[in-house]
């Protein structure tokens, strides 16, 4: 018996088996109303809540853009039809029918066409983002690039004033120093 499926009975310090999670107290059978008996006759004196089957989560990733998805399925549609043609192919060809040549052939097609989809939806996934523009977000080595270019860039900006501040106190005449 695993430690998934032990649960401690309460109060008593023994252990059962069984169930492999512990239950929650407001859980309730969905096909039992709440005012029937329940085995354990605590039914009627509880007010009714219902448990929802699911829980609706938000999803992780956006949904993919319109040209986008119908060129996706687009490109599935035409790759289960070249999946079954194939098949369909290997089948006459092992049964010796007159059909096996023309599928053979009619499924290397649809191998070009089926390539040609999954490369439609590279293209235009590529195109819309270029038209639409992505919000990218950089990873933590961009941004410590871009601190470190940012830093030098400053530094270097603060060495050519000060190499403008010294010729202009000098004169420009190459003088160490003021007679």
């Amino acid at each position: 018996m695993g430690t998934a499926e032990r649960q401690e009975a309460p109060g008593s310090g023994v252990e059962t088996a069984g169930t492999t999670a512990p239950r929650r107290r407001d859980a309730r059978l969905h096909d039992i109303p709440a005012g029937s008996d329940m085995p354990s006759g605590r039914g009627a004196a509880r007010e009714e809540t219902y448990q929802p089957l699911w829980v609706e989560e938000p999803a992780r990733r956006r949904r993919l853009p319109d040209p986008v998805r119908t060129s996706a399925v687009r490109a599935v549609l035409i790759i289960a039809v070249t999946l079954l043609q194939a098949m369909v192919a290997f089948l006459c060809t092992l049964a010796g029918s007159w059909l096996a040549f023309p599928m053979v052939l009619s499924s290397v097609a649809s191998t070009v066409v089926a390539t040609w989809g999954a490369l439609d939806v590279w293209v235009t996934r590529q195109v819309w983002n270029q038209r639409h523009g992505v919000v990218s977000t950089p990873s933590s080595t961009a941004r410590a690039l871009r601190r470190e270019r940012r830093r030098a860039r400053r530094q270097a900006r603060l060495a050519e004033r000060t190499q403008k501040r010294i010729r202009r106190q000098g004169g420009g005449t190459g003088q160490l120093s003021h007679p």
